[in-house]
């Protein structure tokens, strides 16, 4: 397991340049917003949830690949790097969704704050979903297909 960790450089340059690129790709969704402030709410979402995904990713693409051929290697990081980013950026959406509405939410930890709480989060993750999804495109796609395809070609 130890061995599938990225080095700290792949990481660190790998999150950045993904970073980069996904809010790039977002803000070629959101360059005709009217309001620049929320536009870069939105992009900070974006870059962070990249950041996080990036080295979660490699360590996940690495257990499921291996010393496998380079197609399988490929397939490996192609997946894990499109779960890790949705999943993670997603998850940071449904938390600033949380925090949004927890004004209106009943007393901390009681059952129908609970049921607040997964309502919240699932109606978050729904609008990402449906709304937000469509910000990786085209940029992050391509961005997903070269970086798949640089974790295939290098060593292990």
């Amino acid at each position: 397991m130890r061995q599938a960790l990225p080095s700290p450089r792949v990481a660190a340059l790998g999150a950045i340049f993904w970073a980069l690129l996904l809010s790039g790709s977002a803000f070629l969704g959101l360059k005709h917003w009217m309001m620049p402030v929320h536009t870069a709410v939105v992009l900070l979402l974006y870059a962070a949830g990249a950041m996080v995904a990036f080295p979660v990713a490699m360590f996940l693409a690495e257990v499921i690949a291996g010393d496998k051929r380079p197609t399988q290697r490929f397939a490996a990081a192609f997946l894990s790097l499109t779960t890790a980013t949705i999943g993670l950026t997603a998850a940071l959406f449904a938390m600033d969704y949380r925090a949004y509405y927890a004004h209106s939410h009943e007393e901390a930890f009681s059952r129908m704050w609970m049921l607040q709480f997964i309502g919240s989060a699932l109606s978050a993750l729904y609008q990402f979903a449906v709304i937000g999804l469509r910000l990786y495109f085209p940029l992050g796609f391509f961005g997903l297909f070269a970086a798949s395809a640089w974790f295939a070609a290098r060593a292990r």
